[in-house]
């Protein structure tokens, strides 16, 4: 059995999931509402992020009833992660193309209550999802549950650019705020994408 999943239950994965998938469906929704590339691609994004942690949901209850070898898990975790991984970049190359397209074309998006209320609240959940994550793979030792807490906070960065595009088209007007925040957005969402390619274990914004 690998330590790296050995938790007490499964909450912060379970969580993870529940949190990401009504986030993603209320952005994606005000997304079409406002026409706001920044909040569709903070949606699309939250859609990844509780694949991810569905992953890590489905390879827990897999160890735990020790239906299938350990080599079998890594080797099916392996390939749901790099297809989790082929997404994030998938989605980094269209928030870049719908984002740039809105600033050529002087796209207008409206401004969106629901975003500002969606992404606050998700700044005060992002935030105690990672440092619980964190917690638990120092006490664990778990590189698995510490490159899900560097996940976490790559969420909590995506949700602060996107409140601040929104929040300035919003208050001042500056519609161009939005598209981009959704060009500075794609950085995470790479390093994002690079960092669980490579394995790494390590979060550069955590500290």
């Amino acid at each position: 059995m690998s330590e790296a999943f050995v938790l007490p239950n499964p909450r912060l994965p379970l969580l993870t999931v529940s949190w990401n998938l009504v986030e993603g469906i209320i952005a994606a929704a005000a997304a079409l509402v406002s026409g706001s590339v920044a909040l569709l691609g903070f949606g699309v994004d939250s859609f990844v992020e509780s694949t991810s942690a569905a992953v890590m949901l489905w390879r827990l209850s897999e160890e735990r009833r020790e239906r299938r070898t350990l080599a079998e898990l890594e080797k099916l975790d392996r390939r749901a992660h790099r297809l989790i991984d082929l997404s994030l970049f998938g989605l980094a190359a269209f928030v870049t193309w719908e984002a740039a397209t809105a600033l050529l074309n002087g796209e207008r998006p409206q401004p969106s209550p629901v975003g500002l209320i969606l992404t606050t609240v998700s700044l005060a959940v992002m935030m105690w999802l990672a440092r619980a994550k964190k917690r638990t793979a120092v006490a664990l030792g778990s590189r698995d549950m510490e490159a899900d807490a560097f996940q976490t906070t790559a969420c909590w960065w995506l949700s602060l650019i996107t409140l601040g595009g929104i929040g300035l088209n919003a208050v001042l007007g500056w519609w161009w705020a939005a598209p981009l925040a959704a060009l500075g957005m794609t950085f995470f969402i790479v390093k994002e994408g690079r960092a669980a390619w490579r394995a790494e274990d390590t979060c550069t914004f955590c500290h």
